[in-house]
């Protein structure tokens, strides 16, 4: 005999049979669940409430009182709690199966309960009615309190410049606001008048793509790190190299200056960040723990004075004084390219291929993703005073953040020069100005952008499109 054929079931139906098992085991009167503590019941009730309703108190502590017919017809605006049946709707039940938990406030329009109808929560008190006070239920019905993002111009680009031979790979601003600097994989650096765009310079020296440029607020110093393993100072009075750093066993991929102290920090392929004395050229320490290739760095005045990314997916906050990992954050599933602290807030966000994500400082606890997913290899990322995030993928897509809601704004898409192919859209590098009104991308297709804000942009010809999100992943 042929056996019989067993009936194919859904993951949903298999799920609902182990809900239903454990439903049997665990709870065999489902109308007799274990009375729950009233005292919890009145803390969790009144905190969920006072958040909500800007600190009414509740009166959770008074009998309750029975809903007539004259306030059937407000229940369309009052927070209904799942019934018996799980239904998404409020009860439709008489006067007999509705009771009143939560705030009560005297009406602007008054009924004969005195309750100003948004403010009622109707809750099923039927045998199952216990089980729907819990907390997840109460939070499941809540509007969100997510916050309105802040309306931004959109920004246009305004001025391509032309000039490197090769990939534009790293960027940085002198303080003076006057000029930048670009590295580029045709192995010079040069330097741009900012307001014109002009060339002033050009710099000779790596053997490699420059890939980590910094300037110097306190000397007349610029920094830069390429491939070919060489940390160079250059001293912009005489427009040479002055001091070389040598330590890296492998190509340097990123470069950051401590905003108070004299070090240099690098970052490269040999998955350690060194730490150097800028004057006597020592190395002071080599923060090792990374698996991979470390690709981004950020520095503060205040602990964690040192901040990490890496291609192991990893991010690393060091104590700078013994050389050691404080904490580690694994939050991201790919390779974590690019960090951006906020200039004046204690946050700082991270950018991966599967997500942008926001951290706060220094205990770098994850607050939120980004409401969108780029979907790209995100290389670099900038913010700027504002809460103004902007995000350079390798398909060439620059999209711009509010940074305190984490609404995307603008999506814009990089135009390649004439002569290049499409896939050399990628932005590999992105800085503010020193006023945060400009944003330079530097590009796979050899140019550098400059972008600003639109100014005849308003909130009635670009209007806010925001919907608040119903849940928030925390992963």
């Amino acid at each position: 005999m042929e056996a019989e054929a067993v009936e194919p079931q859904s993951l949903k139906k298999l799920s609902f049979k182990s809900l239903k098992r454990a439903l049997d085991l665990f709870s065999p009167i489902h109308g007799q669940l274990a009375p729950p503590d009233p005292l919890s019941k009145r803390t969790r009730l009144n905190h969920k409430v006072n958040v909500e309703y800007g600190g009414i108190k509740s009166t959770t502590d008074q009998p309750p009182r029975q809903v007539n017919s004259s306030a059937q017809d407000h229940t369309q605006q009052a927070l209904a709690l799942p019934g018996p049946g799980d239904s998404k709707e409020p009860q439709k039940g008489g006067p007999q199966n509705a009771l009143v938990v939560g705030p009560a406030m005297p009406s602007t329009t008054p009924n004969d309960l005195g309750f100003s109808s948004k403010n009622t929560v109707v809750v099923s008190a039927s045998g199952s009615s216990e089980r729907n006070l819990s907390t997840s239920a109460l939070m499941e019905r809540m509007p969100s309190k997510w916050p309105r993002p802040v309306w931004h111009a959109p920004w246009k680009n305004y001025r391509v410049i032309s000039g490197h031979l090769g990939w534009v790979r790293s960027v940085a601003v002198d303080h003076s606001n006057t000029w930048f600097c670009t590295g580029s994989a045709d192995r010079t650096i040069k330097i741009w008048d900012l307001a014109s765009g002009v060339l002033k310079l050009t710099l000779t020296g790596h053997i490699e793509q420059i890939r980590g440029l910094a300037v110097s607020n306190k000397h007349t110093y610029m920094f830069s790190a390429g491939d070919d393993k060489q940390v160079k100072c250059w001293d912009l009075e005489q427009n040479k190299v002055i001091r070389s750093y040598h330590g890296h066993l492998s190509g340097v991929y990123c470069l950051a200056l401590h905003p108070t102290i004299d070090i240099l920090l690098t970052g490269g392929r040999d998955s350690v960040c060194r730490v150097w004395d800028i004057r006597s050229k020592m190395q002071i320490h080599a923060l090792s723990g990374h698996d991979n290739t470390v690709c981004s760095v950020f520095t503060r005045p205040t602990d964690p004075q040192v901040v990490t990314g890496s291609h192991d997916t990893t991010i690393k906050m060091w104590d700078l004084r013994y050389g050691k990992t404080m904490l580690t954050l694994t939050n991201h599933k790919k390779s974590v390219r690019a960090l951006a602290p906020h200039p004046k807030e204690q946050f700082f966000a991270s950018a991966s291929a599967d997500n942008i994500k926001k951290f706060n400082l220094p205990k770098g606890e994850f607050l939120h993703n980004m409401l969108s997913q780029q979907k790209t290899i995100i290389n670099a990322m900038a913010v700027n005073e504002e809460g103004v995030m902007a995000t350079g993928g390798d398909n060439g897509s620059m999209w711009f953040w509010d940074w305190k809601s984490g609404h995307n704004f603008q999506q814009d898409q990089t135009i390649v020069q004439p002569g290049s192919l499409d896939s050399e859209a990628g932005i590999y590098a992105l800085t503010y100005d020193v006023t945060g009104s400009r944003l330079i991308s530097c590009e796979a297709d050899k140019t550098i952008k400059m972008w600003k804000e639109d100014e005849t942009a308003t909130p009635e010809t670009h209007p806010l499109n925001f919907r608040p999100p119903k849940d928030i992943r925390r992963f």
